[in-house]
């Protein structure tokens, strides 16, 4: 928990915005202005702003299952990783795949691999190795705005999603990202964001301790760190409903 309340004020989080960390463990998190009912994952002291949360929500299946199907069908090679879930379409052609290396947190679910068909039926497998990447990763960012939204989230027009971690430096992961969110996505212009954010954290005590003021009610962060837009939202989900991945 330590590390996320570093990392939070280096992401510099606006209200309506989400941030994910795509690690090892995929972690989202979010700002509320008030407690609200968490029935899994963490809500915490927001770490800027003494009367606001932060609410954050931990995958355990992250980068190293991404690194497995990787390695499966794209004999260990991010480029040709890529090009296979470029290659494909957005939907995946109503395929969907959850894979579990571990005991996931959320949802509480055994380690498995299991794929599903445009009719919701269980499969043994896809017909091709593009369908099994894109599966793979539509299923995991699907999963991270289902549970957003079971706690309200509502993405707006000004809405951002802020990428950190190993997997941001991936752009066709985080043109999919954006696709499900149906936002822009950003990354910060330095390469680590704990560390930058526990630089802002110390300056803040010493700005509070310097002016004897109590922590501020406000950011003290926002024209200090800079951020960088890398995908927006492919073209076709600006002509088709905002929310036009279909969540079943």
């Amino acid at each position: 928990m330590k590390k996320f309340s570093l990392l939070f004020p280096g992401m510099v989080l606006k209200q309506g915005d989400v941030a994910i960390s795509l690690g090892t463990s995929d972690t989202l998190f979010l700002t509320s202005p008030a407690l609200v009912n968490l029935p899994q994952g963490h809500i915490l002291a927001n770490p800027v702003i003494s009367d606001e949360y932060m609410l954050l929500l931990c995958f355990k299946n992250g980068s190293l299952t991404r690194e497995r199907i990787r390695d499966q069908c794209a004999g260990g090679q991010w480029d040709i990783f890529n090009k296979f879930l470029d290659s494909t379409p957005r939907g995946n052609f109503g395929n969907m795949g959850i894979f579990y290396d571990a005991q996931e947190i959320l949802p509480w679910a055994p380690p498995g691999d299991y794929r599903y068909d445009k009719a919701d039926q269980p499969i043994p497998k896809f017909t091709s190795l593009e369908t099994e990447i894109r599966a793979l990763v539509e299923g995991q960012f699907l999963a991270k705005r289902v549970f957003a939204e079971r706690l309200g989230l509502r993405m707006c027009s000004g809405s951002r999603i802020l990428a950190t971690g190993g997997g941001a430096s991936n752009k066709c992961l985080l043109q999919v990202l954006a696709d499900i969110f149906n936002a822009p996505v950003y990354t910060l212009d330095g390469v680590d964001s704990a560390n930058l954010g526990a630089a802002y954290r110390a300056k803040h005590c010493h700005d509070c301790l310097q002016s004897k003021l109590s922590q501020s009610s406000t950011t003290p962060y926002s024209s200090q760190s800079k951020d960088s837009q890398l995908t927006s939202p492919s073209e076709v989900n600006q002509q088709t409903n905002p929310c036009s991945y279909n969540i079943r």
